[in-house]
């Protein structure tokens, strides 16, 4: 399996460069465990599904310091098929996305529920992919009952959820989309957009 990220942060402040590098030191703990890769677009993080998040929830919550609107955007997959296998991106044990729906949407909000608050407030929409599976649709409305019930859910959009709270809960619900729905062998995408402090909250 292959799993990873490409994402981009986009602090609205003259001193971007500097949020910027100094938020991309908060990966350092990470790279043991995850490839990680900036250049002039965007950063790859590539290795355990599981570690994805932590690791991007910590980047943005460093870089929309200080008050300052800032953007996330990502593109999340794992078990791509155009990727080949990588025993790096191998999951935990006890990820849970090859059991039944009802107890993967169960698992989902008790992770959400005892997920680390960070003080920073966040809003993010995002959509789920679970490609190439008989059963997409049943696996994305469960994932909108879990949804529904995480205490961050705002309300849905044309194309994609709506969340807003604590960046610890926030993050640990859009892992535990893109962790616990699709089929465990299939590929799953997340698109996701992330804002701190925007001027124009509603």
């Amino acid at each position: 399996m292959f799993s990873g990220a490409q994402l981009s942060i986009y602090p609205m402040s003259d001193n971007f460069v500097g949020i910027i590098l100094g938020a991309l030191s908060t990966l350092d703990p990470y790279r043991d465990h995850l490839r990680i890769e900036t250049d002039d677009i965007s950063t790859l993080i590539v290795g355990p599904p599981e570690q994805l998040f932590p690791a991007m929830r910590d980047l943005f919550v460093a870089a929309s310091g200080g008050g300052i609107h800032c953007v996330l955007s990502a593109a999340v997959s794992r078990g791509c098929p155009g990727e080949p296998d990588d025993p790096a991106c191998t999951p935990s044990e006890g990820v849970g996305n090859d059991r039944p729906l009802a107890e993967r949407i169960v698992g989902a909000r008790e992770a959400v529920a005892n997920s680390a608050i960070t003080g920073r407030p966040v809003a993010a929409q995002f959509s789920l992919y679970p490609l190439g599976g008989a059963h997409h649709m049943d696996e994305i409305y469960g994932c909108i009952d879990f949804l529904k019930a995480s205490g961050v859910f705002d309300r849905s959009k044309n194309f994609c959820t709506k969340l807003r709270g604590d960046a610890g809960p926030v993050f640990a619900t859009l892992a535990e989309a893109f962790l616990r729905f699709g089929a465990p062998d299939g590929h799953v995408a997340l698109d996701v957009t992330v804002s701190a402090n925007s001027p124009s909250a509603a």
